[in-house]
């Protein structure tokens, strides 16, 4: 990435690898200012974005087509949703479901009425079905089904709907799945890379998120209308604000941490980056000042809502309302008159508060210096295969220094004991997504398993690395031992980009697969983590953001955490 504004004092600001890429601080994450939800609604209100919605073909029983359309200074896209009426059995958030509430895609453009009734053929099957290049998504959502009905009738009935009920799950539908570059027949990245708009990780498919959660309130007032046309009424602004999109995520997105080491090296590498510039900031004026205390307020009322069945996340969320309260405190007592005020801020949080808490101080502390930091959200990309050749000249001795450097982790790990081998990795054969198993009692399964054992690899290829000649090259060693291809070419990525490999044993018994999940979705810029086990989670997404029709008015840009009360 481009770290040209990255002063000698920012440098030695940034937090080494070895402190951040540590599963249980990553399993911390929180939102922050450069998450990919913020960012694209500020591009798109920037930018002059309208939305239209020229489509809405749905019946009294919810099952129909409409289409809500993105237009902007140089193109356009449109979200086609499918509704259906979804036998109750049949209604499932697990990867073997087969049919869902409602399907979605992306298409490049605004689709004529030939290219809806292609895609109502195609885009209700999912997997099953193939759509085009002109799609640049697929995607499904289910009904949280006491809380859309709750809704349903009491809007039918000319009453609003119960907060408490309302914030107890937090949204109407919840997606299984987002799919976009190239899976089934969809375009793509490279046909979007170089577009402003969509150019940064996942701004399509959160773009189709964020056009989701508008179909699902619309979806609501619809039935409501048709059950009640004389009595029915609207959701009230300030209801409708604190209703996001649900999703359930599992293990199929946990392998991406891992397989995409240049990119993941950017998105951490950037929030590092933006935290050191504001550490390095020598004063600290008053309106900085005010807008951080504002952000910890609102912070502070979202987190006292954030409710979750697991009781280790459960234990965390109760350490951390004690924990900014302590914070809150220590602020009373904090001048910001001293040399790098933030700097001492956070180092003080670094010394006296949780992982959990220390992350979301980290998020708290960028979120002022927007024009400090928000440049880096161009640096978040990543061409990935530049880096893919492996090169042959490097010595041996150069590929040595970068595993003491950035794997000392790996090889103090015994790997033969048995609880740090004790589960593996696979490919399901019916939905051809990622699995863990556990080594003991899935033993016929073992030999499917994966190499995303990063650590186990590299604690093997040093043993046999240390045993060969010095002065010989990369190409000697891949000669003798061309089983290790894959790892010296991660190993020289990674001494490029160091960000970019989890210091931790993802094979062991202790490892908790939530903490890539939570990891990756605080860069989309989820909230309200609620994991079901340590393999699934469930999340909120676009909670307290404006919808499209309000976008271009005055919208707080700090949406994911809003104060109690509402909408702004």
């Amino acid at each position: 990435m481009d770290a040209t504004k990255t002063t000698p004092s920012r440098i030695a600001m940034m937090r080494p690898p070895e402190t951040v890429m540590r599963l249980d601080r990553l399993g911390s994450f929180h939102q922050t200012r450069l998450s990919f939800m913020r960012s694209l609604l500020r591009i798109l209100k920037r930018d002059g974005w309208t939305f239209s919605r020229p489509v809405w073909r749905i019946d009294a029983k919810g099952v129909g087509t409409a289409v809500y359309q993105a237009k902007g200074p140089e193109r356009s896209y449109s979200l086609v949703a499918f509704a259906h009426d979804l036998d109750p059995s049949e209604r499932t958030d697990r990867s073997i479901a087969t049919a869902w509430d409602a399907t979605f895609t992306m298409f490049d453009g605004i689709p004529e009425e030939s290219d809806l009734e292609r895609l109502s053929h195609c885009v209700p099957l999912q997997e099953a079905g193939r759509v085009s290049e002109t799609e640049l998504t697929i995607s499904r959502a289910n009904r949280s089904v006491r809380l859309f009905n709750h809704v349903v009738n009491q809007l039918a009935a000319g009453q609003q709907p119960d907060l408490e009920q309302i914030d107890a799950v937090g949204y109407l539908m919840r997606t299984t799945a987002v799919y976009g570059s190239g899976k089934f027949g969809a375009a793509s990245r490279d046909k979007i890379k170089t577009r402003a708009e969509v150019s940064r990780p996942f701004h399509i498919e959160m773009l189709s998120v964020y056009l989701t959660r508008a179909f699902t309130a619309d979806l609501v007032e619809h039935l409501a209308a048709e059950a009640a046309p004389q009595t029915a009424v609207k959701i009230d602004p300030v209801l409708r604000r604190r209703l996001g999109v649900g999703n359930s995520t599992g293990l199929g997105m946990a392998p991406y941490l891992i397989n995409h080491p240049k990119l993941i090296h950017n998105w951490i590498c950037a929030r590092e980056t933006a935290l050191a510039r504001v550490r390095a900031e020598p004063q600290a004026s008053r309106e900085k000042i005010a807008a951080f205390r504002e952000a910890l307020s609102r912070a502070t009322d979202c987190i006292s809502d954030w409710t979750t069945g697991g009781t280790v996340q459960s234990a965390r969320i109760v350490a951390l309302q004690d924990d900014l309260e302590t914070l809150s405190a220590h602020l009373t007592d904090v001048a910001f008159d001293g040399e790098l005020p933030w700097n001492a801020l956070y180092l003080w949080g670094e010394q006296t508060l949780s992982l959990e808490a220390q992350e979301l101080l980290v998020s708290l502390l960028i979120e002022p210096f927007g024009e400090l930091v928000d440049d880096l959200l161009d640096t978040m990309s990543a061409d990935e295969e530049v880096d893919f050749r492996i090169d042959g000249t490097m010595g041996v001795e150069e590929l040595r220094k970068i595993l003491r450097s950035r794997y000392g982790w790996a090889q103090q790990i015994d790997f033969s004991r048995d609880e740090n081998c004790a589960r593996f990795w696979y490919i399901s054969a019916n939905k051809a997504e990622p699995r863990l198993g556990e080594r003991k009692e899935e033993a016929d399964f073992a030999r499917f398993e994966e190499p995303l054992d990063i650590g186990h690899g590299i604690s093997n290829l040093a043993g046999v690395l240390a045993t060969f000649g010095d002065g010989k090259t990369a190409a000697e060693f891949l000669l003798k031992w061309p089983r290790f291809r894959k790892l010296i070419r991660r190993i020289q990525i990674v001494g490029k980009y160091p960000y970019g490999e989890i210091n931790d044993n993802i094979i062991s018994a202790q490892h908790r697969p939530i903490d890539l999940l939570r990891c990756k979705l605080s860069f989309f810029g989820a909230v309200e983590f609620d994991p079901r086990s340590d393999r699934w989670v469930r999340i909120n997404m676009y909670k307290h953001a404006p919808y499209p029709f309000e976008l271009g008015g005055e919208t707080h840009d700090n949406w994911a955490y809003s104060p109690k009360g509402g909408a702004e």
